[in-house]
């Protein structure tokens, strides 16, 4: 009884269609060619666009919280436990490898303060597990107070970690 149900169903949507359009269900419309239409597009926005030049995919490196961290904002102290101030810049060459980091030295709270740029060789990043910790930077206070003061835009003056003034290559 169901099947002459579903068939008699059938035979219905059938000519429901029919009578609607003019042709059967099964008939291309009026004019159109043997192949079939093609498929609606989903809107612009979900088609994937990729163009043939297109860049591979990044790669990608994880560093496990341990194992890095930040260095700007920093405190510097000195080996005897001395405060030397923080670091407030890193200094790259034109191939982008770190040289030097420039500490804000002296004053009192930000007042009379100077920029100092140590070399990056004299500080040592031993035991900064967390943003209380400090870095070790291989100079005395004495040392560094008779650093010139960094200036941007005009040539950069490195203390070393044996304490001699040395200018960072220029390169033409």
């Amino acid at each position: 009884m169901r099947a002459i149900g579903a068939f008699i169903l059938g035979i219905t949507v059938f000519a429901s269609v029919a009578v609607t359009t003019g042709r059967a269900a099964d008939e291309p419309p009026a004019g159109a060619s043997e192949a079939k239409a093609p498929a609606t597009q989903p809107p612009a926005s979900t088609v994937p666009v990729t163009p043939k030049d297109a860049a591979p995919p990044p790669s990608v490196t994880i560093i496990g919280a341990s194992e890095a961290h930040g260095v700007l904002g920093r405190d510097v102290r000195s080996a005897a436990g001395e405060d030397m101030g923080r670091i407030v810049d890193v200094i790259v060459d034109r191939s982008g490898h770190v040289r030097a980091a420039a500490i804000d030295f002296g004053g009192f709270l930000g007042v009379g303060s100077r920029k100092i740029v140590v070399d990056w060789n004299a500080l040592r990043f031993g035991k900064i597990a967390n943003k209380k910790d400090s870095i070790t930077l291989e100079l005395t206070k004495a040392q560094v107070a008779a650093a010139p003061e960094y200036k941007e835009d005009a040539p950069i003056v490195v203390l070393g970690a044996s304490g001699s003034l040395q200018p960072l290559q220029v390169i033409q």
